[in-house]
This record gives structure tokens, sequence and C-alpha cells, in this order.
């Protein structure tokens, strides 16, 4: 029996109601699969058999082992492709695969948004079904106005439709972690940067780390107002300018505002 390990943040999900719910919320087309931590395989078995192309990743190598053994025939037939190394030193290489996909995965609370924000980066990533940690659900899936809205949430919406789709209880995991988790559906319609088949969101050759540095500065004090937040990386009278010309209240909490309006002041700002 394989045990769960700490230093991956595994939980196992085990409940097989969670897995048929996912299944049935994936977009109904060919697209390939990239499953990030299949950790037994209990997803990765319903994937494959609604004839979904799988291409995985897992960096404990004892369940690499375990699922070679388990997929053996899936792996074969190339059906199954099994990458046994770290997700995120594979995106420093590009993007994870060289076609168009779509991400699920069954994320570690400690890593999941550093991961959910590399799959809305790569452009071949089309849409994302994710579990995490409720909080960090809500983040992403948070609407203008709404007190769990952040930079996450201006992120998520900058790109794709974005979904809280069902809770997941600690029962349906073993071990049973100590907080509840939930069920993320991303569809992306653009992609940051500009392609040859569409628009991207920035303009002047702005970037997206640099788009990410300044919703880091405007919503370092979530509850203070937005122009106090970001005069400590731009002129407060430049800020002020712009913000009279956009319509932006003076007293505007980060919250307050839409992800449009983050895209006209930042690109405004350089």
């Amino acid at each position: 029996m394989i045990q769960a390990k700490k230093r991956f943040g595994q939980n196992f999900l085990k409940d097989e109601s969670v897995t048929e719910k996912i299944i049935q919320s994936m977009s109904k087309d060919d697209l390939g699969i990239v499953e990030i931590g299949p950790g037994l395989g209990d997803l990765t078995r319903k994937l494959l058999s609604v004839e979904k192309k799988v291409a995985a990743f897992e960096i404990d190598l004892e369940l690499c082992r375990y699922l070679q053994r388990e997929f053996a025939e899936a792996i074969e037939e190339k059906r199954f492709i099994l990458h046994c190394s770290d997700v995120l030193q594979k995106w420093k290489e590009g993007s994870l695969v060289e076609y168009p996909y779509h991400m699920v995965a069954n994320l570690p609370y400690y890593i999941a948004t550093n991961i959910i924000l590399k799959g809305l980066a790569d452009p071949n990533c089309r849409s994302l079904i994710v579990m995490v940690q409720k909080e960090v659900a809500e983040k992403f899936a948070a609407k203008e106005g709404e007190k769990s809205f952040s930079a996450l949430s201006v992120l998520a919406g900058s790109i794709a439709s974005v979904e809280l789709l069902f809770e997941v209880g600690p029962e349906s995991f073993e071990p049973p972690p100590k907080v509840t988790s939930a069920v993320l559906k991303m569809t992306k319609f653009r992609d940051y940067i500009a392609s040859e088949e569409g628009e991207g969101c920035f303009e002047n050759g702005t970037t997206f780390e640099q788009f990410e540095a300044f919703l880091r500065t405007a919503f370092s004090a979530p509850r203070k107002i937005l122009l106090k937040n970001l005069s400590r990386d731009y002129s407060g009278e430049k800020l002020t300018q712009i913000f009279e010309e956009l319509g932006i209240p003076r007293q505007a909490r980060p919250h307050q505002l839409s992800v449009s309006n983050y895209h006209l002041l930042f690109n405004r700002l350089q």
C-alpha cells in the first residue's frame, strides 16, 4: 500500500462520485488531456475510459513506478504518456506539450496557485479543471465588488471564464485534509500574449510578469485605498490624473475595480 507523502502535499482522492463529476464537467472535444499529479490513477483510469489521450506529470518516483505497472497497456498503446518529473521544471522549457490541451489536476495546496498561473500563461493550455483549497478557488472565481476579489481574480478573468463547480469535503480523501476543497473550471477565451490567431491582453510590448507585479502592488493592502497602494510604485500626480480620466473614484478599494479597468489603468501607467 502506497502512503501519501507530506513533503509532496499528497491527499489521494478516493470518492468515485467526485471523479465522475469532474469527467462530466470536461469539454466535449478531441483535445488531449494533461493531468498533473495523477496519484494512484483513479481519475486517470476514468479519463482513459472515455477515450481521452492523457499525458501525466508525477514527481513522486514511487507513484511513477506504480502507475507504470498499473497502466502498462495504455502506455504501450501510447494512449497514456507518463512523465516522471517536476512539472514546474518542464514549464521552464516552454509549453508542457506541443499541442493544445485541457489541464486536469488534484493540486497540492502549497503549490496550487503557482501551477494554475503557469497553466493560464501556457498558450497551449485551453482550459483547466483543478481541485484546490476552497479559499484559493474563491479568490480565482471572485467577481468585481466581492470581498474575495484579488489579483488572482484579475489574472484569471483577463483571459478565461471562471466557475467554481462544487465543493469537496475532507472525507473524500485519504488521508483527509484539514480544509474543504473545491473544483474550479477555467475556460480560456484568449491568451495573455497576442498570437497570429488572435489578440492578447497587453499593449506596447508589456508582459504578463509586468502586469502581475502591478497587481501585487495594487492588492498589497486589499482593504486600503487603491490610489495609496499604487503610489508606492507610481507618481501620485500621474495616478490622480489617470483615475480622473478613467472615471475611477479616488477612494476606490482594490476589489471595487473591474478586470477591464485594471487593464486600462495598467496600460496608461506604462
